[in-house]
């Protein structure tokens, strides 16, 4: 199954995917994100991943134009540890190297200490990372 978040423009900013088979959710940001764009988007994902049971997310930050270091104090200090007692565990961030959007993911995975967090640039590492530890 899988959910798309809209802007006010009508413009898809997340699509949220439960992945079964890998027993995590996957979320892809694109575009310009606001600070309200990236709150409703963490709940929305983190409800996902509570309703699912899972305890991974692999979040695909590679489509996201600009940085969102605005948000960067909600999402450590608010939604990490609600997002962990939520069931997260690992986090793994795809980046693109030398872009704000990795700035800002850098930022925030130094500071985050509320669950397991990296920053990959390759889709199966990410997904490799998230699965050896906490699969089935």
């Amino acid at each position: 199954m899988t959910k798309e978040l809209v802007n006010p423009f009508g413009r898809v900013y997340l699509t949220i995917k439960e992945d079964s088979q890998n027993r995590l959710i996957y979320v892809n940001w694109m575009g310009y994100l606001t600070e309200e764009n990236v709150k409703a988007g963490a709940r929305a994902y983190t409800q996902a991943l509570a309703e699912a049971g899972y305890n991974c997310v692999l979040n695909d930050t590679r489509l996201i134009i600009g940085s969102w270091d605005h948000s960067i104090d909600w999402v450590v200090n608010d939604w990490a540890p609600s997002a962990a007692k939520a069931g997260l565990k690992r986090f793994a961030m795809l980046a693109n190297p030398e872009s704000f959007g990795e700035t800002s993911a850098s930022t925030f995975l130094s500071e985050v200490k509320a669950f397991e967090a990296r920053s990959f640039d390759n889709l199966e590492t990410a997904r490799k990372w998230l699965t050896e530890v906490y699969t089935r």
